[in-house]
């Protein structure tokens, strides 16, 4: 079978880790590059053998060379750059999250069902390799039901500024950029029961806190002290109809003594914490146990997940193949963070 040809949309930062996966993949090729930063789109068409470069997303999509578009834009251009590239004739592979609005996300699946082309969301924690793991134990019945899970991804100072501080662009701030993860990981882990409930709130104390002194962060490319419109701290609890719940809470900026990443769920057979580092937690023969795989990575892949993501969005454009990430999820991950957001605002439980 032939290479399938590959156009990235979007060279900023996470386009790195789409693009050094598709030069790994010995059945991928990338052969257009696009960015509204001519420099950035020529500097990444160099680095990795691409023919053609744009600034104009359109252009490539009217490129009979390309086949698949990996989509790595600012979140405000999601679905339209996928709806377009659905429309003519590519199959998609979009960063998280879909979109912004649940509207948008209804649009793109339409699209999607009406095409017959591939779309697949960029949850790449769902590629981990640890997951693949849990997953094999939660078929052999290891766990039991799952009914509870508890995700919390906090940071002191980890507001990236840029686009992902101006929520116009990026449709909100460390919820639906960073919470999105482990709110889809644990939804897909719980084997993705219908949201009934969600109760949420954000707020915004703290700012950027651009004034800190004497300790470094992470800026993004547009980096700009003056923007932000996004919250710093969101809570959740989500309800599912079959009785399970979710609660997290997630922040860019926060007063605590350090940064924090848990990720734990529980069953009636036993229960597992996928961050920081993998655990099962279980009893046998009437004696609590603690297991700790032997995996070459207790915490998360990073590498790794985006590779399984990228060879798997390959693998499903050679097979027809639904991916595990598919567009109806996307979906409903859309309604779950807009539910949040509308719980903060009126203070009130909304009911999916």
């Amino acid at each position: 079978m032939s290479k399938i040809r590959v156009g990235i949309i979007g060279a900023g930062s996470i386009s790195e880790s789409h693009m050094n996966s598709y030069h790994n993949n010995p059945d991928a090729e990338i052969v257009a590059i696009c960015d509204l930063k001519e420099d950035r789109a020529q500097a990444a068409a160099k680095k990795y053998g691409a023919q053609h470069t744009y600034t104009d997303y359109n252009e490539l999509l009217a490129n009979p060379e390309v086949d698949a578009v990996s989509i790595c834009t600012w979140n405000n251009s999601h679905a339209e750059i996928s709806i377009a590239a659905i429309k003519a004739g590519k199959h998609v592979l979009v960063e998280k999250p879909l979109c912004r609005t649940v509207e948008e996300a209804l649009d793109v699946q339409k699209t999607v069902r009406e095409n017959n082309k591939i779309l697949q969301v960029g949850f790449v924690r769902r590629y981990d390799p640890n997951i693949s793991l849990l997953q094999s134990f939660k078929e052999k019945d290891e766990f039991g039901e799952l009914y509870y899970a508890k995700a919390s991804i906090l940071r002191r100072l980890g507001n990236p500024g840029g686009w992902f501080a101006d929520k116009e662009r990026s449709g909100g701030g460390p919820l639906i950029d960073i919470g999105v993860h482990v709110i889809d990981l644990c939804w897909y882990m719980l084997g993705k029961p219908k949201v009934k409930s969600v109760t949420g709130n954000v707020y915004q104390k703290l700012g950027n806190r651009s004034n800190v002194k004497f300790l470094s962060f992470y800026k993004a490319a547009d980096y700009d002290a003056n923007k932000n419109t996004v919250e710093d701290l969101a809570n959740a609890l989500i309800r599912f109809e079959n009785g399970a719940s979710l609660m997290v809470d997630v922040s860019y900026s926060l007063h605590t003594q350090k940064e924090e990443t848990a990720l734990k769920i529980y069953g009636t057979k036993g229960g597992f914490e996928i961050d920081p580092g993998l655990v099962i937690a279980s009893e046998k023969h009437d004696v609590m146990v603690n297991i700790e795989p032997q995996v070459d990575n207790k915490g998360f892949n990073f590498v790794a997940a985006f590779q399984n993501e990228i060879d798997q969005f390959i693998l499903n454009i050679q097979n027809n193949r639904e991916p595990i990430s598919p567009v109806e999820d996307g979906v409903e991950l859309m309604k779950i963070l807009t539910a949040i957001y509308e719980s903060a605002e009126k203070g009130v439980e909304i009911q999916l």
